[in-house]
């Protein structure tokens, strides 16, 4: 390749990675949530490494047509259900789950001239207030559904909306969705990646797991046990001293204090990385932490590297973020969440695959 950057994928941290969530949750089936692209890391490539997971959940039809047309057998789970009627018989043909989140949904099963029976997963808004039906009228829903094909397998899901941060909240969540759901004894589906690791009471007959696959989104007493899938590197480029009181990049946003070595790498926001991370943001040159400097370019981003002058090179690499330094570290510091990072990796970067455990 003639650039330097690449997404270097490690295929052993996605087995790894499902294998802890096992450890956590062992008494739950696992989802393994591989919608946009497997948060940008391939879905095929995901699916393959998490192919021991018990089905795997996606986004719309479309994502799971493509895991059917590489011959994935497992369950899919359409986690937002059909856009429009037609696509029911799709998932009919195909063996798909499919989750019924709003009245209009329920309207186009009950209208489908469907025989076969259906997995269908009514979702219940227990205060995150996006998708779902409301506490008081998923009995109504649930009676149709049954009266319209008892052959259907139904089950019941809900999504947590801060359980990372609030614990208060997402018990009060937790205890809304039970009130009205284990009456019924159906399979139920609640813990995403947060969820798993902060409330095993929400653990249920299946998990989702999604960011915390990828080794991102994971609380500090799980560091240990998870590995970053992704690491985004390229090298330097270019090396210049400037002097104090000169500024750098576009808009001159940072000026030098003091006789600066500047470090330019071959990364930028055509490449995915972030074009809001403000100076101060840290990267990782031979493993050393150094801190962008001014804006970031379409194809470059500027370094202080002048702690680092006698130890850095034309050719070094720049980790912008992976095993050594945290996604969501980087992600703090942008003002955005790990999420986006990583499905925000443009098409232009090579991907790399290694298999760091040798397995």
């Amino acid at each position: 390749m003639s650039r330097p950057i690449c997404a270097e994928i490690d295929l052993s941290a996605l087995r790894h990675n499902l294998r802890q969530v096992r450890v956590l949750a062992p008494h739950a089936k696992i989802w393994a949530v591989i919608k946009a692209n497997g948060y940008g890391h391939g879905v095929e490539r995901v699916a393959q490494q998490v192919a021991a997971a018990d089905g795997f959940a996606v986004a719309s039809l479309d994502e799971a047509l493509i895991l059917r047309q590489k011959g994935f057998l497992h369950r899919i789970l359409l986690l937002e259900g059909v856009f429009h009627p037609d696509e029911l018989y799709a998932v009919e043909q195909h063996r798909l789950d499919m989750v019924i989140h709003s009245r209009h949904q329920l309207d186009w099963v009950l209208a489908a001239n469907i025989s076969s029976a259906l997995s269908i997963w009514l979702k219940i808004d227990s205060g995150m207030h996006r998708l779902g039906f409301a506490l008081d009228d998923f009995i109504p829903v649930l009676t149709k559904l049954r009266h319209a094909n008892p052959k259907h397998t139904l089950q019941l899901m809900t999504h947590f909306a801060s359980a990372d941060d609030d614990a208060v909240f997402t018990k009060q969540q937790l205890e809304r969705f039970l009130y009205v759901a284990e009456p019924t004894n159906l399979v139920k589906s609640l813990a995403n990646s947060a969820a798993i690791q902060t409330l095993a009471s929400a653990h249920a007959d299946w998990i989702r797991p999604g960011i915390m696959l990828y080794g991102a989104g994971i609380l500090p007493r799980y560091q240990r046990d998870f590995i970053a899938v992704l690491t985004f590197k390229t090298q330097l480029i270019s090396l210049k001293w400037i002097e104090a009181g000169e500024g750098v990049g576009y808009g001159q946003t940072w000026r030098a204090a003091q006789r600066t070595l500047l470090g330019i790498a071959a990364a930028g926001y055509g490449d995915g990385y972030p074009r809001h991370a403000p100076s101060g943001t840290p990267v990782l040159v031979n493993q050393q932490r150094a801190s962008l400097v001014g804006r970031v370019s379409m194809d470059m981003i500027t370094l202080d590297l002048t702690h680092l002058a006698e130890r850095v090179a034309i050719g070094d690499e720049v980790i912008l973020w992976g095993k050594t330094l945290s996604v969501d570290e980087v992600a703090q510091y942008a003002g955005t969440i790990g999420y986006e990072l990583l499905c925000g990796i443009t098409q232009r970067v090579p991907i790399v695959e290694v298999n760091s455990h040798g397995e």
